[in-house]
């Protein structure tokens, strides 16, 4: 299976050795809820995965349907308020500095729109008669159903819409947690393009700032620079909170030994189609 993935997805690395170190996330990320589980506090009564289940066995477990668009209505149609509201004040995950990362968030891949690079199979099994519904719709759901955190990046090519959806939503900015990250195209190009990319991701998105701002593959020879980049426009206020996004030990590695520990690693569980946030 990694053989197979592997000559699928290697035109997406700098070399065949990079795409191999990056086979090793797929194995890792299968024992993503694990680590993350061990990673949590112990007793937290901030963190608690029966919420977490009853929240999806109630509120999206009914659906029988894998269109995204009826999932969205379903929960709309059958939400109760108490469940919104334990949706608001869904667990959370402290960071380094005490800031109270959501434990549960509303990824955006794939939502109203289709990234270039994904298969033309998997772009036309997603086709159906139904009319498509845009980025903002969804995400529009996904806030008045009481997701506070939002899981965003320039790949998935949709950050305007989500804009909207947020403009119009009225809830206030200090109530969101929104994550976006910087591709590996603009990483290759430097400094200047990374700048220029996040200042578009804030003007998509209607905001001065973003809650957590990862780099979304580790470019080799550039991703470390790019982490140095990054942690300069956390100082200018721009970016809260800075992380990586599916790194291998060796990714890692290399930013410790140019004294960077990172806050947050992202990890694509594939066999449940979520991202894990471990915090460190």
């Amino acid at each position: 299976y990694l053989h197979l993935r592997h000559k699928k997805i290697s035109p997406l690395f700098a070399s065949q050795q990079h795409a191999q170190r990056k086979m090793k996330i797929v194995a890792t990320a299968m024992l993503g809820t694990i680590l993350c589980t061990a990673s949590l506090p112990k007793p937290s009564a901030a963190v608690s995965s029966r919420t977490i289940a009853n929240f999806v066995a109630s509120s999206i477990g009914r659906s029988t349907s894998s269109s995204p668009t009826t999932t969205s209505r379903n929960m709309m149609s059958t939400q109760t308020p108490e469940q919104k509201q334990s949706l608001i004040d869904c667990p959370t995950i402290p960071l380094r500095d005490g800031t109270s990362h959501p434990a549960i968030g509303f990824g955006t891949y794939k939502v109203g729109f289709i990234p270039a690079s994904a298969s033309s199979a998997v772009a036309s099994a997603g086709a159906t008669d139904e009319p498509q519904r845009t980025a903002e719709d969804c995400v529009t759901d996904a806030l008045n159903s009481g997701y506070r955190f939002l899981e965003c990046a320039e790949f998935y090519g949709n950050e305007q819409e989500v804009g909207k959806a947020i403009k119009a939503s009225g809830v206030p900015r200090e109530d969101l947690f929104i994550c976006s990250k910087v591709w590996t195209t603009t990483i290759e190009k430097g400094d200047d393009a990374i700048r220029a990319q996040l200042e578009k991701t804030l003007s998509d998105l209607g905001t001065d700032y973003v809650d957590l701002y990862l780099i979304h593959w580790p470019v080799p020879g550039k991703h470390v620079d790019a982490y140095k980049t990054v942690l300069d426009l956390k100082k200018e206020g721009k970016v809260k909170h800075v992380g990586v996004s599916n790194y291998a030990v060796e990714d890692y590695k290399e930013l410790l030994s140019a004294g960077i520990t990172s806050e947050d690693n992202a990890i694509c569980s594939l066999p449940f189609l979520a991202f894990f946030f471990c915090h460190f």
